[in-house]
């Protein structure tokens, strides 16, 4: 009797409701909690049902339910009482406060701990938002939703995605778990756990995460990313990588609105194009303009294949040309012969040094006199020479030897002549005399001739191939003050260096000194020419000097206006010195007891080496040459103009240039002593 009341009363209250639904009556236990009890707000049918001794009230049509100031719309609910538990069915809509919105088709939600759990194209919005999956839950309370079985957020252009997702209403914070991916249309994120704020879109990265834009790619396992910005600050050894180059730090910070990103501590700046290294405490790369700056304590690693080239500096500078900058100036020698090389209107004019040219043209009568010379010889014999030949020390002949070396010197067939002809000599050969030189000289010119008539002389230098697009970048490197250079074959220090890539050449400026073979080179301005990343020639431009000690406080010496030298393999093969030659050797016996001091001067000197030690010298051109007993040598005249020895200066191993002075010490002291030598 009194279930047919209680019936009776509810069907009255949702028939009232139906027709006053503001005023509608709510069906609740007396003793509950009043901030817990879920109201019944409409609906346009209730059913009373009892399953296993428990009441459940079912209501079906429009049901609108609510609890504080939480608003549940759905098309049909069962709430049980006891356990004050409400499962909803279709069109589910939670409002909180009308700052929460979620949505889906089926809700579990218990109203005691106000735990919802959605499914079915479960979503969550604040306006902003959106949060989605098969599977949400979301605690009133503590106003956290949350996904376990996969899902994603969306935010504005961005979309992110993962297995687990946590979302904090209040702090706009995001924790995403397992096969993280952010979307955007300027790049993709991708790691294994994320932070991320909704409200100032900035990323916490505290897994391994990758960050690709298309362009660059950014490794890091520890930092911030501001995804709407494009800045970042990252740490533990971050890495940034493009097509061409790497850079790792202990920390880097970056912009991609500008393209410039900061490392600092440890830096290690790859160039694989290049195969070049480059380790700083500190450097500023530019991604847009792809350059790099280091400083505190630059450390630059060209990798060879046999002699790798350390290069330090107090600031390291890298860059690509752009190609509309280049132009091609003319560089004109004493008789007008224009050649081209690439203008260096780019370099600051603190740096900025004239390639020189030393090459001459052949004089008018070259035609009739390399005549004589065919006919000179025996027919087919092009190496039979005629010695009853007289030539004068003012002929054509000394200016075709001189143009032989200063044009065709760097052809490698003509390389090959002159090599295969001056190892013909005797090691001991110091040609004095001016008839003797005469006769050595008529040799290497008679047989270099035919390469000099079959076809003209081509000049060492880069052609123009504006015509051919080519799409390659052309890096170039500079370096100021305190600068030294260190491989196995060559060592050397300078104020400052310029290289590119266009002509393959490292410009040495300001008191430039180079060792090779434990021999000092210096000038006003040092030229070094590679090819296939080795090294091919040698300039040194104006006073230039050449020193090597024989023993303390004597010195074998060679100055002149220039002096070129080409390398065969890692080692000097010979070097030519030109304009005002001036020598001071230091004779010995077989028993290396010295014997007496030859100063020379002479037009033209060429030294010849066999495998990096002094073969012998030429003397060419009006050689002049005074001998002075050893004991009674003049000690005021042992020393050429400009003289000066600073093997203090020469770094002794790549150590030095990385500052591990500990190391550098260990690794000398391992090193065998080397015997004296008495070459040259």
């Amino acid at each position: 009797m009194q279930q047919l009341v209680k019936c009776g009363l509810i069907l009255t209250g949702l028939f009232l409701g139906r027709l006053f639904p503001a005023t509608a009556q709510e069906v609740q236990p007396a003793a509950r909690d009043s901030n817990n009890v879920i109201h019944i707000i409409q609906s346009d049918k209730l059913n009373v049902l009892t399953k296993d001794s428990i009441q459940l009230n079912r209501f079906i049509g429009n049901a609108i339910f609510r609890q504080g100031s939480t608003l549940f719309y759905c098309d049909s609910a069962l709430i049980n009482r006891a356990s004050n538990i409400l499962d909803a069915y279709g069109h589910i809509h939670i409002n909180q406060a009308d700052s929460i919105h979620i949505y889906g088709e089926y809700l579990h939600y218990e109203g005691n701990t106000r735990m919802a759990t959605l499914r079915d194209n479960a979503r969550l919005t604040d306006g902003k938002v959106t949060l989605s999956g098969p599977e949400l839950q979301y605690d009133m309370n503590a106003r956290i939703g949350t996904y376990v079985k996969g899902g994603k957020l969306v935010n504005g252009s961005s979309v992110l995605t993962s297995q687990e997702g946590y979302y904090y209403a209040d702090t706009k914070d995001v924790y995403f778990n397992y096969n993280v991916l952010l979307v955007d249309p300027e790049y993709t994120l991708s790691t294994d756990t994320l932070l991320y704020n909704t409200q100032t879109k900035i990323a916490t990265i505290v897994a391994p995460t990758t960050i690709n834009d298309g362009k660059t790619v950014m490794y890091a396992t520890s930092g911030e990313y501001n995804t709407e910005t494009g800045q970042g600050n990252f740490d533990s050894r971050p890495t940034i990588e493009d097509s061409t180059a790497t850079i790792t730090a202990d920390r880097i910070t970056m912009d991609k609105r500008t393209g410039l990103a900061y490392a600092t501590g440890n830096m290690v700046y790859r160039d694989t194009a290049q195969h070049m290294t480059l380790l700083s405490n500190y450097g500023t790369v530019n991604q847009t303009e792809k350059t790099i700056l280091a400083t505190q304590h630059p450390l630059m690693i060209l990798e060879r294949e046999k002699d790798t080239l350390y290069l330090a500096a107090d600031t390291l500078f890298s860059g690509v040309l752009k190609r509309d900058t280049f132009t091609v100036a003319p560089v004109r020698s004493s008789t007008d012969t224009t050649v081209s090389v690439d203008s260096t209107s780019h370099i600051p004019d603190s740096i900025r040094a004239p390639l020189r040219d030393s090459t001459e043209t052949l004089p008018a009568d070259t035609s009739a006199f390399a005549k004589k010379l065919k006919n000179a010889l025996a027919p087919g014999d092009s190496s039979k020479l005629i010695p009853a030949m007289v030539v004068p020390k003012d002929s054509a002949l000394i200016t075709l030897k001189r143009n032989a070396i200063g044009i065709i010197s760097d052809t490698a067939k003509a390389m090959a002549i002159l090599r295969d002809t001056t190892r013909a000599l005797k090691a001991d050969s110091i040609l004095l005399s001016k008839d003797s030189a005469v006769v050595s000289l008529k040799s290497r010119a008679l047989a270099a001739r035919d390469s000099m008539l079959a076809q003209p002389p081509k000049l060492a230098v880069q052609t123009d191939t504006s015509a051919t697009k080519d799409t390659s970048e052309i890096r170039y490197i500079r370096a100021w003050h305190h600068v030294r250079i260190y491989s196995d074959s060559l060592q050397g220090v300078a104020d400052s260096i310029y290289y590119s890539s266009k002509d393959s050449i490292f410009r040495f400026y300001r008191n430039p000194i180079l060792w090779a073979n434990e021999t000092q080179l210096s000038g006003d301005t040092i030229f070094l020419y590679t090819k296939n990343q080795k090294a091919d020639k040698l300039l040194l431009d104006q006073n230039a000097l050449l020193v090597k000690e024989s023993d303390p406080q004597l010195y074998n010496q060679i100055k002149g206006n220039q002096i070129t030298g080409y390398f065969a393999g890692q080692s000097l093969d010979w070097m030519h010195v030109d304009g005002n030659a001036e020598s001071i050797y230091y004779v010995r016996d077989d028993d290396s007891a010295y014997v007496s001091v030859n100063r020379t001067l002479s037009g033209i000197i060429n030294i010849y080496f066999r495998e990096g030690q002094l073969h012998h010298i030429s003397f060419i051109k009006d050689p002049e040459g005074t001998m002075y007993p050893f004991t009674q040598r003049p000690l005021d005249q042992m020393q050429l103009e400009n003289f000066h020895w600073d093997i203090r200066r020469k770094p002794k191993s790549k150590y030095e240039l990385m500052g591990t002075m500990s190391e550098a010490k260990i690794k000398e002291e391992e090193k065998p002593v080397p015997k004296a030598e008495d070459e040259f």
